[in-house]
């Protein structure tokens, strides 16, 4: 997403990022062009925010970690403890105690060659975190999404389920967005049900019910979940199920969820403009509430 301008903060341009144990300034951090996230997409991550000196939901973002490291068979080499270490010392480093986030990312290390063989990899992995002031002063504005061709893949093809470094297929989705200008790309199941955007979990809001979908092909997002959960815990109807573009386009709400963007309005539709017809105004209240979670939660 466009909405956080981090890159330009000047504080940024001296943090110190977490490489395999050690810390470097950010002009001074690399890894191998062997390296198998460089040379093949082989690794997974997660994205982490950091609120009052705390990492939100720290042990489901790690555990998600550490769940797709098994399922692709990759041994990240520190247990959950010693990735909380490796976070706090780079936070420590970097002096940050509120409005940043972080990208802890794992791959399978350097290969001995430049192939597809997982067993090429000679020295176990690598881990790099790259942790970043964000700008406060940057407000989420509502954005506008463009359906596009590409679709999120079955399981047996690349389970979308999984926060990996291949993300090839959503950034030829993003491309596609781009040059229809709009800001994400809203892409569709196997089947031609909407899933998700290239980036964030997607919801509409009609007649004062909540919908987002079965969670078969998209991210499991964590801030997706705690969304849910607001729903239910507030007698907000919320509905897990397959909608299709017609339903998108006559929802009076819509909204994308993200670690970073937390809940992001959506305002326009491939040029339909999302309308709140019937003043539910549930978006702003979920954001509201999430809010209260975040900060007093």
């Amino acid at each position: 997403m466009t909405t956080d301008l981090s890159l330009h903060i000047k504080k940024n341009e001296n943090v110190m990022i977490y490489v395999d144990g050690e810390l470097f300034h950010r002009n001074d951090a690399k890894i191998s062009v062997f390296d198998s996230g460089f040379m093949m997409g082989d690794g997974v991550w997660e994205g982490l925010r950091l609120v009052k000196n705390n990492w939100l939901f720290l042990n489901e973002h790690l555990e998600r970690l550490s769940e797709a490291a098994k399922a692709i068979d990759l041994d990240i080499g520190l247990s959950i403890n010693e990735l909380k270490d490796a976070l706090e010392q780079t936070k420590s480093a970097n002096n940050m105690t509120d409005k940043a986030h972080a990208r802890l990312m794992v791959t399978r290390g350097v290969k001995s060659k430049p192939f597809q063989k997982p067993s090429y990899s000679i020295d176990g992995s690598t881990v790099v975190i790259i942790m970043e002031h964000s700008d406060d002063s940057v407000k989420t504005h509502p954005i506008s999404l463009a359906t596009v061709p590409q679709i999120r893949g079955t399981p047996m093809m690349q389970d979308p389920k999984l926060n990996s470094h291949s993300k090839l297929n959503c950034i030829l989705a993003c491309i596609q967005a781009e040059k229809a200008g709009a800001d994400e790309a809203l892409m569709l199941d196997p089947l031609g049900f909407v899933n998700t955007t290239n980036s964030c979990n997607f919801f509409i809001v009609k007649n004062g019910e909540v919908w987002t979908s079965t969670g078969d092909y998209c991210m499991n997002g964590i801030t997706r979940k705690k969304i849910i959960s607001i729903c239910k815990e507030n007698k907000i109807p919320i509905f897990k199920k397959n909608f299709s573009l017609v339903d998108v386009y006559s929802a009076d709400e819509s909204f994308v969820t993200g670690t970073l963007g937390s809940i992001t309005p959506v305002k326009e539709i491939d040029g339909r403009k999302i309308e709140d017809k019937s003043n539910h105004k549930i978006t702003e209240k979920l954001q509201s509430l999430y809010l209260q979670l975040i900060t007093n939660g």
